[in-house]
């Protein structure tokens, strides 16, 4: 493998700074470029921090320290996102200034250095989906759009066909679906792929576009009540209380480790088979939530039980779980570690550190601003 000069933007967060250890075990010269963003990192700088990298600490939209940052620099891997689906519903402004904003100036300054950089890499979202694939028994393969607030609010959960109004069977969601993102979030995370896509092939600046799906793992912050549901349950798990569901907890995502988010983007880069492509990066399993809070409760070993909202928020889809065919045939990617395992070595980290649980504090915004029950 060639060594290179690499830039690492969010290079400090949880995905990040994984990537940046692969990065420099590897051989490379990484660079970070991060804001340090208090809601995840609070008053200071993580521990974890690689020696070997080095570190920038800057906006993503100021344009002198970013230019700064790219000097020498032969890959760029864009992770730096302001992350929070709820919240991006209400702070609008900061989620497309930040995503949006933040990649157009970095977009503008790979222009001009783009003699230099040889591949870009963009952290994009399963989010941007919406609801994934379905299957419906008389019509065949459909893809609706959300919920609306009247089956809701009759507590009717599944998903409805929208020409016979038949219950759907979740499929796997493939990269061609529709987008139909439900967030502010969603699509800003939207708008930094296909950004990133349309300037890679308009300048000839090879650029891939990974589609994480739920991502969790070791420095996932237990403090931030807007990240992973499985660092969410968690941190109120340590602080003795019980995981808040919506619904009626058998809604079913894609949960895929941390190490394994982290071989896609080796692949990605290492790969000229990934060039100006889109792919999902998940397990290709889906977990119900109820399971999630099971599994971290039974691990934990705590006599606690999930709490079932019945209740619901805006925006919320009901089922998505990745197709990885593409991924594994173009990249030879393959999911190296299980869902049981992984959440072992999530719980065993956290074992060594402090949580606050500001889930129930979350929660009151939404329905405060009327995006929760």
């Amino acid at each position: 493998m060639a060594k290179r000069g690499i830039l690492v933007t969010g290079g400090c967060g949880f995905i990040g700074s994984h990537l940046v250890d692969r990065l420099i075990l590897d051989g490379h010269d990484v660079r970070v470029y991060d804001i340090l963003e208090p809601q995840v990192h609070g008053k200071k700088k993580p521990k974890y921090l690689n020696k070997n990298a080095e570190y920038i600490y800057g906006d993503i939209r100021n344009t002198r320290k970013l230019k700064k940052a790219l000097a020498g620099i032969e890959v760029v891997y864009h992770d730096a996102s302001q992350v929070g689906v709820g919240q991006s519903m209400y702070e609008i402004g900061k989620y497309v200034s930040h995503n949006s904003y933040g990649t157009a100036v970095l977009l503008e300054l790979l222009i001009s250095c783009r003699n230099r950089v040889k591949k870009l890499v963009v952290a994009s979202s399963m989010s941007l989906y919406g609801e994934g694939g379905y299957k419906c028994p008389s019509c065949g393969i459909v893809y609706p759009r959300l919920r609306n607030e009247a089956q809701l609010l009759s507590k009717k959960w599944e998903m409805q066909c929208p020409d016979c109004q038949k219950d759907l069977l979740p499929i796997p969601t493939s990269e061609d679906k529709p987008l139909f993102p439900t967030s502010i979030y969603a699509t800003t995370k939207r708008c930094q792929e296909e950004m990133c896509l349309e300037v890679g092939i308009a300048y000839k600046i090879p650029t891939v576009a990974l589609r994480y799906f739920n991502v969790y793992g070791p420095r996932q912050s237990l403090n931030n009540p807007y990240t992973g549901v499985g660092a969410i349950f968690l941190s109120r798990i340590k602080n003795n209380n019980p995981p808040l569901i919506f619904e009626d907890g058998r809604q079913t995502r894609d949960f895929i480790y941390v190490s394994d988010i982290v071989e896609a983007n080796i692949l990605a880069m290492e790969k000229k088979e990934a060039n100006y492509s889109v792919f999902n990066v998940g397990t290709g399993e889906p977990h119900s939530i109820f399971d999630i809070a099971q599994t971290i409760i039974n691990i934990t070993r705590r006599d606690l039980k999930p709490r079932i909202l019945n209740k619901f928020r805006a925006g919320d889809i009901r089922h998505c779980y990745a197709d990885i065919t593409k991924i594994q045939n173009k990249l030879n990617f393959k999911p190296a570690v299980s869902f049981e395992e992984g959440m072992k070595r999530l719980i065993a980290w956290s074992s060594h550190e402090a949580a606050r649980d500001l889930s129930s504090k979350a929660q009151k915004e939404l329905i405060k601003r009327g995006l929760a029950e």
